[in-house]
């Protein structure tokens, strides 16, 4: 076997579990009045099919003032029971194990109210929260024994609805951690002062639980080793806090990870994104094993097996967490321990519809295989009741996943694709700084085409000639979009697309001005890269701020890394005309003049328009077209790729 680390089983508490991959808790959104929903139990059940050991659901609040958003499952009802039979039933299925996770935010409540009100935000003492921008309140003594009583109460239902054991929520700045931190703890009384005190909160949790829970069922910790926050948890206290609660033997392993959701750089290790090395928990994982007996679980990047097995093997962890890697190929477990490891749909870290949607507030899902989340409309690819022919145009994301998926339900595809590679836009975002990763999604939809059977022909363009010739039953456009260039009043100097700059074809001068619309990755890439090359930068932005239509972890990390680079940035700038050395600019909510003089170069990020020549030459005739991603109107990768779908399962 290729990863003989990886396949063996492992006892956590008395339960066995199969292998050493788990799935980390996650909030999927697919709850829905805060009770678990089919859909959510579908998702699950889809990993736990793919072949995982263990499954660790979302998180639950375990008492009224722990509602971090909306959708949060409010474990603390009884009417929770019936959805987790669901979940666990549809997990136990295919032999895998499940634990679910127990919630107090304390501070970290970014949500408001169903009446549009803030609620009130209550921690371990009075402080400003940085991220959230909200004042906490003191819990009273009262208040925290109702809330010990929730965690246990709330467990007690998770164990009725069949799961197997229980987490204990101390990571990323939530409650447990902010009892444990001597900067957020200022408390004078008997929870509070001495570490003594500041342990007792989560001691308490779990001495409560033990006595509560069958002693069958499993009681775990997930903490962050180090919160990397001014006023949070450290390393030294942290360690503290596990060998506190392992010398009572209240824990049965230990779930290691880093950051809090308190600060917006730390909160990127929530959900680690591509400028983050792929498997980086390792050596932290490996601070914990040395200092406890219990088995230890570490997550955060671990993208492929041969990671995993490599971190298990050299003694840093004892089982790892792949939860990305299994959002975006809930098979990748079997196909690790089958051995098809070049057919796995490998992540990387865009993070745009996983946590991205938890951010939008919407299910979760993934770029690359938008049928995580929608398992019940997709997870079953059904055959085409007949064999069609099906020519696709465009070898982009979009048009790669209608072939694959229309090919696999037994059509006859053939993917035409104009330029000499396949990818479309997605070649130039792995050009941008740090986002080299994002080709991976053209090698993963490459690989999907080839095992499915399309045909390809690159430099290959379709035309209304070749149509005619061909004959075919089906033509899906998947074309994509070309540079926006504005029609200015004045048009002078050098102007250039982001494109151009991408590939090369043109060169900047010294001084550089970005007039950037979309406010996403491409500006702020960009002006990255310029800035790396020793151009003084501009980025002159007409959203309110740069990134807005990014991820905010990824947004926080880019706008840090151009205020190191000396980047000037300017919010609600219109580009206006451009000379031969200075550009205009209208203030766009005041219409006053922004002038930017002794410019080299305007870099345009603009947006795009649509590649319309191919359907305007099909027009006039009988085919049956499906006109799918940028060629339908310019978004993003992840539009492409569901139209993809959805073409390559209707036709």
């Amino acid at each position: 076997m290729q990863f003989p680390q990886l396949f063996s089983p492992i006892n956590i508490g008395s339960i066995e579990i199969k292998n050493r991959v788990f799935s980390s808790g996650h909030q999927t959104l697919l709850a829905q009045d805060s009770l678990p929903t089919p859909a959510m139990a579908a998702y699950h059940e889809a990993r736990a099919k793919g072949g995982v050991g263990l499954i660790i659901t979302e998180c639950v609040a375990v008492d009224e003032t722990s509602l971090f958003n909306s959708a949060i499952i409010k474990g603390y009802r009884d009417e929770t029971i019936p959805g987790y039979r669901l979940v666990t039933d549809a997990i136990h299925r295919h032999g895998a194990k499940v634990f679910g996770q127990l919630f107090h935010g304390g501070s970290e409540i970014p949500s408001i109210k169903e009446d549009g009100t803030k609620p009130v935000v209550w921690s371990t003492s009075a402080f400003n929260h940085e991220r959230y921008n909200v004042s906490t309140s003191p819990l009273t003594e009262d208040m925290i024994e109702r809330i010990i009583s929730g965690y246990c109460s709330t467990a007690v239902r998770m164990i009725e609805g069949g799961y197997d054991g229980v987490e204990i929520m101390a990571s990323h700045g939530y409650l447990p951690a902010q009892f444990i931190s001597a900067r957020r703890n200022e408390r004078t009384d008997k929870w509070g002062g001495s570490e003594r005190n500041r342990h007792r909160f989560i001691l308490e949790i779990a001495r409560r639980l033990r006595l509560t829970l069958p002693a069958d069922r499993v009681v775990g910790l997930r903490i962050s080793l180090d919160e990397e926050d001014h006023l949070g948890m450290n390393r030294t206290e942290s360690l503290a806090a596990i060998q506190a609660l392992e010398r009572e033997g209240l824990v049965d392993y230990v779930n290691v990870t880093m950051g809090t959701s308190a600060n917006n750089a730390a909160a990127a290790h929530i959900v680690p994104h591509m400028a983050f090395e792929a498997g980086y928990m390792q050596k932290h994982g490996a601070t914990v094993k040395k200092v406890i007996k219990s088995p230890t679980l570490v997550t955060g990047r671990f993208n492929q097996p041969q990671l995993a097995e490599a971190a298990i093997a050299a003694g840093d962890a004892d089982m790892i967490g792949m939860t990305r890697a299994q959002i975006v190929d809930p098979e990748m477990v079997n196909k690790a321990r089958e051995g098809r490891i070049d057919d796995i749909r490998a992540c990387i870290a865009c993070n745009q519809a996983c946590i991205g949607h938890d951010e939008l507030g919407v299910p979760i899902s993934c770029i690359q295989y938008p049928e995580s989340g929608r398992e019940l409309l997709y997870g079953t690819i059904k055959a085409a009741s007949g064999r069609r022919k099906i020519i696709v145009a465009g070898g982009g994301p979009a048009g790669m996943k209608a072939a694959s998926v229309a090919a696999k339900r037994g059509h006859a595809v053939t993917l035409y694709e104009a330029a000499s590679q396949l990818g479309g836009q997605a070649r130039l975002a792995q050009l941008l700084p740090g986002r080299a990763e994002f080709g991976g999604i053209i090698a993963n939809l490459e690989r999907e085409m080839e095992l499915a059977g399309v045909t390809v022909h690159r430099n290959s363009p379709v035309t209304h000639e070749l149509i005619k010739t061909e004959a075919p039953d089906a033509v899906v456009i998947a074309t994509g979009a070309l540079p926006f260039t504005p029609q200015l009043e004045i048009a002078e100097g050098h102007i250039v697309t982001a494109w151009q700059v991408l590939t090369g074809e043109e060169k900047c001068g010294g001084n550089v001005v970005i007039a950037d619309w979309r406010a996403d990755w491409i500006g702020l890439g960009v002006a990255q890269k310029l800035a790396s090359e020793g151009h003084r930068v501009k980025l002159m932005t007409s959203a309110y701020a740069p990134g807005i239509n990014i991820f905010s972890h990824l947004r926080d990390y880019l706008v840090g890394q151009l205020t190191t680079l000396g980047v000037t940035i300017v919010p609600y700038a219109r580009l206006a005309g451009v000379d031969t050395d200075t550009a205009y600019f209208e203030q766009k909510v005041t219409g006053e003049a922004i002038v930017v003089e002794e410019i080299d170069s305007v870099v345009l990020a603009l947006g795009h328009r649509s590649n319309n020549q191919l359907l305007e030459e099909l027009a006039d005739t009988n085919v049956d077209l499906h006109v799918i991603g940028d060629a339908l109107n310019p978004r993003t990768a992840e539009e492409a790729v569901l139209e993809g779908l959805v073409a390559g399962t209707s036709i």
